[in-house]
């Protein structure tokens, strides 16, 4: 049974009615490249994650690029009155991490792709911990989507939103109005891993050259040198 790629009209509207305005007022523009993001079919846009503003300004970004993002979400917001009523309007998937349940939330972004939707993907599975904020190692889950779906791996990066709104603070700081840097990268060419088994090794390996692409384009973005070796929280 296909599922919808865009949420209802009335969700859509009250998004749009609120973010565009938001985000216009919050923060200047720095877009680059949107033209590379394929305006159809299934799409895995991986991306970044500084703050708990990042997932409302790179929405922002990819619908003005014409895809309706579907974000991943903790599964407690769905439980919030009001608020979980407002995610699955807006066709968020919810996600348990740290549990079994996470593989259904792979499961449903499968389905969602297969479907032609956009899936917002965090590789990182939570706000960088590297203290100079560059992305750290990633998890394997958007490798395995990308090598067992064959939908395309777009490295989307961005840098300002962290200014905006820290990591682990609740309250913004507005003054002076910060700039939302946003990058889109070329598709990560995942080619030498058709047709192997979906081992561990090729997993990471898949996962690791996925993040090397965001973390160049973060580069760029940031005209500065990436480090050489990922931050590795497990192995700090």
């Amino acid at each position: 049974m296909s599922r919808p790629t865009r949420p209802s009209r009335f969700w859509e509207t009250l998004a749009v009615v609120i973010v565009k305005p938001l985000s216009w007022l919050l923060v200047k523009k720095d877009w680059r490249h949107g033209d590379r993001l394929p305006r159809t079919g299934g799409l895995i846009i991986a991306a970044n994650h500084l703050s708990w503003a990042d997932p409302v300004l790179l929405a922002h970004f990819l619908y003005n690029n014409g895809r309706w993002p579907v974000i991943l979400a903790k599964s407690a917001l769905f439980k919030v009155p009001l608020l979980g009523r407002a995610v699955r309007g807006l066709l968020a998937i919810p996600v348990a991490r740290g549990s079994s349940e996470a593989a259904r939330s792979l499961a449903e972004s499968a389905r969602r792709l297969a479907d032609g939707g956009a899936i917002l993907f965090y590789p990182e599975g939570t706000c960088t911990r590297d203290p100079e904020l560059w992305p750290m190692v990633g998890k394997t889950g958007v490798a395995r989507l990308a090598l067992e779906s064959g939908a395309p791996v777009i490295p989307v990066a961005h840098w300002g939103a962290h200014e905006l709104l820290p990591y682990g603070e609740k309250k913004p700081r507005l003054f002076p109005r910060k700039t939302f840097r946003v990058i889109v990268g070329p598709p990560v060419d995942l080619s030498k891993y058709d047709g192997q088994p979906l081992r561990a090794g090729v997993l990471r390996e898949a996962t690791a050259d996925i993040m090397a692409a965001l973390t160049a384009q973060l580069a760029e973005l940031r005209g500065e040198k990436a480090p050489e070796t990922p931050f590795d929280p497990a192995g700090r």
